[in-house]
């Protein structure tokens, strides 16, 4: 999973204890004041309690974990016996090799359909895959049309994401967005000789989340013309969070002298 560098944060950071501040009689200090339309929030003061307020940003993406393939071997034959021969003995083939490369049963759904049509019988055996490994359903899809050649017709992967993929991953985000926010608030004490305290507030402002992020040349590709790794692409999801976080300032605490 990637992590993009988040956008610069604006940080705003009350030195001064707001019970000792009279409001009204005294202009605010430059390191209090904000640029004109950035005080979207209405925080409120702790009396006594000096402040650094933090905008943290990032951005996560994460790549398919699933993908689906399906094979289709069909026959049409005069007599319902030889078509059912044909068909099942490739099917049996590809049970097989599927079984040797240690897939289980449940990633793996067969269905057999068997029609009359005209004076001929017509069988059709689908087989749907799931992998999880996508380098093992490359080498498998690849054997088998090298050995079954035109007799199976194997569908273009499939790639997709787990349920509650897009859930865990918007969590990463706004985690990621708050531990960005929490680094910056903590450089700025540092920087001006004070202790980081306990955050007072944690406001998460915005999350989004979407599929893809491949460029105009390749969208305008026929699906079917993407390869593997354009397609993997075309399926990752990308969320981003934006937080807030109010916390609490202390001064640097002064070491006794041990006469």
């Amino acid at each position: 999973m990637s992590l993009q560098p988040a956008p610069s944060s604006r940080v705003f950071m009350e030195l001064v204890p707001w019970a000792n501040l009279g409001r009204e009689n005294n202009p605010i200090s430059a390191l209090e004041a904000q640029p004109v339309g950035s005080r979207t929030h209405a925080v409120k003061a702790h009396p006594g309690t000096r402040e650094v307020h933090v905008n943290g940003a990032a951005e996560v993406s994460a790549s398919p974990d699933r993908a689906q393939v399906t094979m289709r071997v069909s026959s049409t034959k005069e007599a319902v016996a030889e078509v059912k021969k044909s068909v099942c003995r490739r099917l049996d083939y590809i049970m097989q090799s599927l079984q040797q490369q240690s897939l289980q049963a449940e990633d793996v759904t067969v269905t057999r359909d068997i029609r009359r049509i005209e004076n001929a019988y017509q069988m059709e055996a689908e087989i749907c895959i799931t992998f999880t490994e996508f380098g093992k359903m490359q080498n498998i899809c690849n054997f088998l049309v090298e050995k079954l050649d035109s007799s199976v017709v194997i569908s273009p992967p499939e790639f997709y994401h787990t349920p509650g993929s897009v859930e865990n991953l918007r969590r990463q985000a706004c985690l990621v967005a708050v531990e960005n926010a929490w680094r910056k608030a903590q450089e700025v004490c540092d920087l001006v000789g004070q202790t980081l305290g306990k955050p007072l507030l944690i406001k998460e402002e915005e999350t989004k989340e979407w599929e893809g992020q491949i460029d105009d040349h390749q969208l305008s590709r026929l699906p079917g013309s993407l390869t593997i790794q354009q397609k993997i692409k075309s399926a990752t999801i990308h969320a981003t969070s934006k937080v807030f976080i109010t916390f609490e300032v202390k001064g640097k605490e002064k070491k006794k002298k041990h006469l």
